[in-house]
């Protein structure tokens, strides 16, 4: 089997390839495709001493060139960042100059992504339907939710994935002191959007026994108070806490050097960890990063597609009626069967009116982001800000899609 990591040059790649080589998929070729030579020559030398050190004999190449990595490939698994870590810094910061909360993947900062993201993605995907029209394309690159739905839009082979529910599920398991696998998660929402509604271990709730027994450590996790986590009943992400605690965050934001800013010094540690001849083994420092479990989810998604074993996994997939508040072609991130399909979502029960409303208007955002993303204009992108709950108001929406092109005009096919 051969596998493509369009984005190869990524910090993430090795704990990639560490998941390959020590899960045991059956992998022949690893090709790591990246625009940034200097990145490739010291992650692929460090993918090879990973790979050797736990006995896999699959070969890792690279290329610049999408074509060349993509020919023959099985599945593609998209991480890319288009504009890096410094624009990524200027999704974090510019909408603060309008009170506003600056995320890489929601809010302004998140729609400045999709805009640069999803033509480049689009353009990937319809390279693979011409030289591995069986393959499939795994989505990791963020706003997952907007990216996905672009590329089904299109009617390409791709799930979409996060890594939110694996790390609540092994949490969870390791809280209880059990094997991750009888740990299952009544996961409902959008990505980056998300509820857990109920833990079953052996097909039993035990969401409250976490609270009692770990409520604080789960308070500290989320970074929201444990009465407001009991009162609502449910896990939130914590990425709900940019919609529940937004005047904090922003404070918080204010006084802080961005994510990008600090997610860049950590990426220069790592390379020259990378760099070093001897080291064999991803370093501690990358669990700081960020992704945890990212490799888990990666090599259990591969395999349910490529093997078509069934598995349920949360997957980003076409709603069709799951969620009957939604349009059957919103993408909506709940636990799904993957099989050589693809993935199909399983039933859920009835999502409560504080959860379905939030989920509703998110979705309408993501559904005008797309069409910016796809059409643009400034008219189309403040359109997209004023239907997002984080900011819904004319006049900040009109200036934070002036702000947003100006700052990205370089990547907006239809702004230079």
């Amino acid at each position: 089997m051969k596998i493509t990591v369009v984005g190869g040059g990524s910090t993430y790649t090795p704990e990639l390839i560490d998941g390959f080589a020590r899960l045991g998929l059956p992998v022949t070729e690893i090709a790591l495709v990246d625009p940034d030579p200097d990145r490739l020559d010291v992650i692929a030398p460090f993918a090879r001493r990973i790979l050797a050190r736990q006995g896999s004999s699959a070969k890792i190449t690279t290329t610049a060139d999408p074509d060349e990595g993509i020919d023959g490939t099985d599945a593609v698994l998209l991480q890319l960042r288009i504009g890096g870590q410094a624009a990524r810094h200027v999704d974090e910061t510019f909408p603060h100059e309008c009170g506003c909360i600056g995320q890489e993947t929601t809010g302004a900062g998140g729609l400045a992504k999709a805009l640069r993201t999803v033509p480049v993605v689009l353009d990937l995907a319809e390279r693979v339907a011409k030289r591995a029209p069986n393959a499939w394309i795994v989505d990791f690159t963020n706003p997952v939710g907007i990216v996905t739905r672009a590329l089904l839009d299109a009617g390409h082979r791709a799930v979409g994935l996060c890594n939110v529910a694996i790390g609540f599920q092994r949490t969870f398991a390791d809280w209880l002191g059990v094997d991750h696998e009888r740990v299952a998660l009544d996961h409902i929402g959008l990505n980056h959007l998300t509820w857990e509604r109920a833990v079953r271990l052996d097909g039993v709730d035990v969401l409250s026994r976490i609270f009692d027994e770990h409520g604080q450590a789960l308070a500290d996790r989320l970074r929201m108070p444990l009465d407001v986590v009991r009162r609502l009943g449910v896990v939130p992400s914590y990425y709900l806490r940019y919609y529940y605690a937004h005047d904090e965050v922003l404070r918080e934001q204010l006084a802080e050097p961005s994510r990008a800013r600090q997610v860049a010094e950590m990426e220069g540690d790592l390379l020259k960890m990378y760099a070093d001849p001897d080291l064999t083994e991803k370093p501690a420092l990358l669990d700081k990063r960020g992704g945890a479990y990212y490799s888990e989810a990666a090599v259990q998604l591969v395999h349910a597609l490529t093997a078509d074993t069934g598995d349920v996994r949360v997957a980003n997939v076409r709603n069709n009626g799951t969620l009957p508040f939604l349009p059957d072609d919103a993408v909506i991130e709940v636990p799904s069967r993957i099989d050589a399909q693809g993935a199909t979502p399983l039933p859920v029960t009835s999502v409560e009116p504080l959860f379905a409303g939030l989920i509703a208007h998110v979705t309408a955002y993501e559904e005008l982001a797309l069409e910016a993303a796809l059409h643009g204009g400034v008219d189309q992108v403040a359109t997209a800000l004023l239907a997002h709950p984080l900011v819904g108001q004319v006049k900040v929406a009109e200036e934070l899609a002036a702000k947003l092109v100006a700052a990205n005009r370089e990547h907006l096919w239809w702004a230079r």
